[in-house]
């Protein structure tokens, strides 16, 4: 038996030992199998000090312990304002941790917040990089490891909408300048051409893959020519197509021959099928916007088309507020639920919010000033075009109220039916509304702006608003002016330039000499409010000039108005008011020669 015993216990043994050999020529197999299923969560540290790398390894299963430990020591870094030692230490929790959506949530705002505005406001361009590194740490890697967690799209969203969108920030303009000139080229099929929704279906309906587009003969052979041009073009996928961005841009920095073969297949399926593909590329690898969620957000969210009630216009890409509400329409997406949410109300007020922003300052405007305006004469006499910097104007889009007054009432619905109380969603609502019915009326639209009045009455009945559409607005103009806003300011002064336009366009001459007057004073009364802000973040053009202009465009534009009144507007301007006429040209006439004298290399400005 002895002998008998001993051998079970060999063989067990060796059959152990087998196994266990077994085992471990299969570990490698299944640890890349996790990596590829994105199973593994806790990755070894890296650029850590010895000391907390190899306390990670050790601890195994009580990494629980560590985290707990750097996350109150980043609380206290936080507090003691070293902003720059706690997005280390959060660094190391997001490693050991990447399940912990708070950490990703504090790094972000930190970096996006706190770091940017502990550079000057005087370096708008390093600002800019703490609050693009903090969007693309949500965008490219929180919510890659956390795809249901709808708390990061809100924060990805609420940066856009509020350090990029507000104007808290003294460098929001840089914010907004840098991200419409990213987005300028790739939401239009060429520069001369605005974009449309037909090709924001293009965009969508792109191949997605580098191997699918070059299996086109003509394609191909567009590819092959650009690298014979030029020897810069050696690579393919992601590095030929930023090349390829780059050359259409700046031409100047390729070879003349690089840009030969864009002349000699210009207009051809082959340039236009790559172009499309390229852009589309750019905006989700870059971007990482879904070409076709941004076509079915245009559907959706779109400006009102006036000729078509049916139809939509593009949302302005190149605004913040539309990025803020393309991340949080993706969180509702994803991490939606069938019972009531902070996280998703919050999210949903991202979409509102947006809504209403686009509303009140949705269009986009950019233009130039002078760096010193002392210096333009000297420039002009050396022949060196005047040194000039971008800058953004924005103003309301009326035609954005439809799309805002239809969603926060299917939203105020939707959580009426999860058993929630709507109160805020409704004052907000009734707000808007009362905003709205201001907007229309100075901005020439009255039936409009009565309709708005009819149905804030029948929803919200109030005191206030049983006096007739006029004195409303007398009364709401009244009560802004007591304590105006940039925003406000804006609305009611390009509002009451439109008034007076269409008011001159119609040979109410009385009328329109008035709202004239009357937003010029508004105009003079907030300069003077801002004139001794150092940094100019709530500031309006220093012209008024510009304000007349912006207006001008605006009402010539606007689609609700008949043809033969614009027409006639342009037409008595210019025979009875021949100096305002001239000065008007004269303020378009200057903007292109700024945007084609604006030398090329300063930061920030397009070439």
């Amino acid at each position: 038996m002895r002998w008998r015993d001993i051998t079970i216990c060999f063989l067990c043994f060796a059959i152990a030992v087998s196994l266990l050999i077994a085992a471990n020529g299969r570990l490698e197999y299944i640890n890349t199998a996790r990596k590829d299923m994105k199973l593994v969560i806790n990755e070894p540290l890296e650029n850590a000090p010895p000391s907390l790398a190899f306390a990670s390894v050790a601890m195994g299963a009580f990494r629980g312990l560590l985290v707990d430990v750097l996350w109150m020591r980043m609380d206290k870094l936080k507090e003691e304002g070293q902003f720059f030692d706690a997005k280390q230490t959060a660094e190391w929790i997001t490693t050991l941790q990447p399940r912990f959506a708070e950490v990703w949530d504090f790094q972000a705002w930190n970096m996006a917040y706190n770091i940017s505005v502990a550079m000057p406001a005087t370096q708008p361009a390093e600002r800019w990089r703490w609050v693009k590194n903090g969007i693309e740490l949500l965008r490219d890697q929180a919510i890659v490891k956390n795809p249901k967690n709808i708390g990061l799209y809100r924060s990805l969203g609420w940066i856009f909408q509020h350090k990029m969108g507000g104007v808290t920030d003294d460098c929001h303009k840089h914010y907004k300048l840098q991200l419409a000139l990213a987005m300028q080229p790739l939401i239009s099929p060429s520069p001369d051409r605005p974009p449309s929704n037909e090709f924001f279906k293009e965009l969508a309906d792109a191949p997605k893959e580098w191997l699918q587009i070059i299996k086109d003969p003509q394609v191909a052979a567009f590819i092959d020519a650009l690298k014979k041009a030029d020897p810069n073009f050696v690579g393919k996928d992601d590095t030929f197509i930023t090349l390829y961005l780059s050359l259409r841009q700046m031409p100047g920095r390729f070879s003349p021959a690089a840009f030969a073969v864009i002349d000699r297949f210009r207009d051809s399926p082959a340039l236009k099928k790559f172009d499309t593909f390229a852009k589309a590329s750019e905006l989700q690898k870059t971007w990482k916007l879904d070409p076709a969620l941004m076509y079915d957000l245009n559907q959706r969210y779109g400006p009102i088309d006036y000729n078509d009630p049916n139809l939509r216009q593009p949302l302005n890409w190149e605004h913040p507020d539309v990025h803020a509400m393309y991340w949080a329409a993706l969180g509702l997406k994803m991490g939606s639920k069938s019972e009531y949410s902070a996280d998703e109300i919050n999210t949903d007020r991202i979409v509102l919010h947006s809504l209403q922003d686009l509303f009140r300052n949705g269009k986009m405007i950019i233009y130039y000033t002078p760096v010193d305006p002392n210096e333009s004469a000297s420039g002009a006499e050396v022949g060196r075009p005047q040194r000039v910097i971008p800058t953004v104007f924005l103003s309301p889009d009326l035609q954005m109220f439809e799309p805002y007054d239809r969603v926060v009432r299917a939203t105020i619905e939707k959580y009426k039916k999860l058993g929630d109380d709507p109160k805020s969603l409704q004052d907000g609502h009734r707000n808007m509304l009362s905003n709205a019915v201001v907007s229309f009326y100075q901005a020439g639209h009255e039936a409009y702006a009565q309709k708005i009045y009819n149905e804030l009455r029948q929803l919200y009945p109030r005191p206030q608003f049983e006096v007739p559409l006029v004195a409303f607005v007398k009364n709401q103009i009244r009560e802004d002016l007591r304590s105006i806003a940039i925003t406000d300011a804006v609305e009611m002064i390009i509002m009451m330039l439109r008034d007076s336009y269409q008011a001159y366009g119609l040979h109410n001459d009385d009328e329109a000499y008035r709202n004239e007057k009357m937003a010029k004073e508004i105009y003079d009364n907030y300069q003077s409010q801002w004139q001794d802000e150092k940094v100019l973040r709530v500031d309006l053009p220093k012209e008024f000039g510009m304000m007349r202009f912006i207006a001008l465009n605006s009402f010539l534009n606007d689609e609700m108005f008949p043809p033969n009144l614009r027409l006639s507007l342009l037409g008595r301007m210019k025979l009875e008011r021949p100096q305002l006429y001239q000065q008007l040209e004269s303020t378009a006439k200057k903007l292109m020669e700024e945007v084609n004298n604006a030398e090329p290399n300063q930061p920030g400005t397009p070439n």
